[in-house]
């Protein structure tokens, strides 16, 4: 399973970016897709994940301003950022969790991270 992010850049504050995350997991089911950020001397926290069945969650922080969305045929997750503030400044990073077809076992595969700066 590779996944490959992009649409991270700079930005002033209160602007908008937004993040794609493609999979290729070919013979995978996908369970759950999301997003970690980790920012200079912070540990990685979640920002935001949806499951399979369109269920979402989010950072207290980004509620409301983040939108996590996904296309399971394609394999494909976007998160939909506004209302940017320099405190969202960090390396985003997608994740997929997924089992082979006839397996129940998840695995979780990382995305190589973005980098997403937000200034003042």
């Amino acid at each position: 399973v590779q996944l490959q992010a992009s649409g991270g850049g700079l930005v002033q504050a209160g602007g908008s970016l937004r993040l794609s995350c493609a999979a290729s997991a070919t013979g995978f089911t996908i369970y759950n897709m999301g997003w970690y950020r980790q920012a200079p001397d912070k540990q990685r926290e979640l920002v935001a994940s949806i499951t399979r069945f369109g269920s979402t969650n989010y950072e207290d922080s980004v509620s409301g301003r983040f939108f996590i969305s996904a296309d399971n045929t394609k394999r494909t997750q976007w998160l939909q950022m506004n209302s940017l503030k320099p405190e969202d400044t960090a390396i985003y990073y997608c994740y997929v969790d997924v089992a082979r077809w006839g397996r129940s076992d998840q695995h979780r595969y990382w995305g190589q991270g973005t980098l997403v700066t937000v200034s003042s």
